[in-house]
C-alpha cells in the first residue's frame, strides 16, 4: 500500500500519515457508494434512454405469437365442433342405418395417450400455449383420420345392401310444408294428465286431412281403430324394422297391403286419445322405439337436418 502524505501548515511540510482502520473503512464506503450511483444512474439512463432493438423485436415477436395463437385456437375451436356434429351424424344417423356399431373411442382417439411426444414441447418457451394448441390439433388430425375410415367403410357397406335401403323409414310421413313438430322423442309431460312419461316418437301437428304418406317399403299389419292410437296404421318393413302413424282421420289401405315409400296410406285427424289433429309417428327397431329424427334422412339436406335435431330437442308439446 502506498504510504499517505498530508500537509502540516505549523511545519509547512508534507508529512507521512498513518490514517485508522475507520478512516480506512469510511474511504471505502465513500466510494462504493458514489460508484453504485455513478453505476444505477447510467443503467436508468441505457434502459429508458435508449431503445434496444434486440429486447424490441422480441416484445413484437411474441406480440404476433400471441395474436397469432388466437387465430389458431379459433380455427381449431370452430373445426372441433364440426367434427362433433359430424361424429354425432355417424354413430347416430348413418351407422344406425347400416346397422353398424358406432366407432369406439380407441378407434376415434387412438394413439393420443402418447405423451412421448409432448415431453419435448415442455422444453420450448410459450409452453402453455405450444401444448395446448399442439394437443388439440392432433385431436383434430384423428378425428379426420377416423371419420374418414369410417365414412369408407360405410360407403362399402351402403354399397352391398342398396337394396335393403327401400325398406328402411327415410323420409318424412307427410308433406315438409305441413311438417311441424309439436313434440319429440323421450321424456315428456302427458297433455291430459300432466304426469312425466316417455314419448315413442315424434307428434307431428298439421291441418285436418293432410296425406299421411309410407315412409319405406313393406307391408300393411294394422289398419283399424286402436283404442288411445285413434285409427292407427302398422307397417313391417323386414330388417326388423316397424313404423306406426296414429290418430288419422282416415285409413287408405288394408291389412296385408303391401305399400311403397311415399305411397298415401291415410289423412291427418285428431282420433283416439288427441288434444288436436296431429300424427302420432314412432318408428321401431326390434320393437324398441326409435327416434324418428334419426330417419328423415331423404327429405332433408344437412342444414335441414341440424334445425330438424334442435327442433327435436326443444319439441315439449305432446298431443296424446
Amino acid at each position: 500500500m502506498k504510504p499517505l502524505y498530508r500537509y502540516n501548515p505549523d511545519t509547512d511540510n508534507f508529512e507521512r500519515f498513518y490514517p485508522t482502520l475507520r478512516d480506512r473503512l469510511r474511504s471505502v464506503a465513500i466510494i462504493l457508494g458514489i460508484s453504485s450511483i455513478i453505476g444505477a444512474s447510467l443503467f436508468l439512463i441505457a434502459y429508458f434512454g435508449f431503445s434496444d432493438p434486440t429486447v424490441e423485436n422480441l416484445r413484437h415477436e411474441n406480440h404476433l405469437l400471441q395474436s397469432q395463437y388466437k387465430v389458431l385456437d379459433s380455427r381449431v375451436e370452430s373445426a372441433l365442433k364440426v367434427m362433433e356434429q359430424i361424429r354425432n351424424r355417424d354413430d347416430n344417423f348413418y351407422r344406425v342405418i347400416l346397422h353398424t356399431d358406432p366407432l369406439g373411442l380407441g378407434q376415434r382417439y387412438a394413439g393420443l395417450d402418447n405423451e412421448a411426444r409432448y415431453k419435448e414441447i415442455h422444453k420450448l418457451g410459450d409452453i402453455q400455449l405450444i401444448d395446448l394448441l399442439t394437443r388439440r390439433i392432433d385431436l383434430l388430425d384423428r378425428q379426420l383420420y377416423a371419420q374418414s375410415k369410417s365414412f369408407d367403410r360405410l360407403r362399402e357397406i351402403a354399397i352391398q345392401q342398396k337394396e335393403r335401403l327401400d325398406f328402411i323409414p327415410a323420409v318424412l310421413p307427410i308433406d315438409e310444408s305441413h311438417f311441424n313438430l309439436s313434440s319429440g322423442f323421450g321424456l315428456r309431460r302427458d297433455p291430459i294428465s300432466g304426469e312425466a312419461k316417455v314419448h315413442d316418437g315424434h307428434d307431428i301437428e298439421a291441418p285436418h286431412g293432410v296425406e299421411v304418406v309410407a315412409t319405406a317399403d313393406g307391408t300393411v299389419t294394422v289398419a283399424d281403430r286402436v283404442s288411445e292410437l285413434g285409427n292407427c296404421i302398422d307397417i313391417t318393413h323386414g330388417y326388423n324394422y316397424m313404423t306406426r302413424y296414429a290418430h288419422l282421420s282416415e285409413i287408405t289401405v288394408s291389412a296385408g297391403e303391401k305399400v311403397r315409400r311415399g305411397q298415401i296410406i291415410g289423412r291427418i285427424g285428431s282420433t283416439g286419445r288427441s288434444t288436436g289433429p296431429h300424427l302420432h309417428y314412432e318408428v321401431r327397431y326390434k320393437d324398441i322405439p326409435q327416434d324418428p329424427v334419426n330417419y328423415y334422412f331423404m327429405s332433408l339436406n344437412p342444414d335441414q337436418y341440424t334445425l330438424m335435431i334442435q327442433n327435436a330437442d326443444n319439441a315439449g308439446h305432446v298431443m296424446d
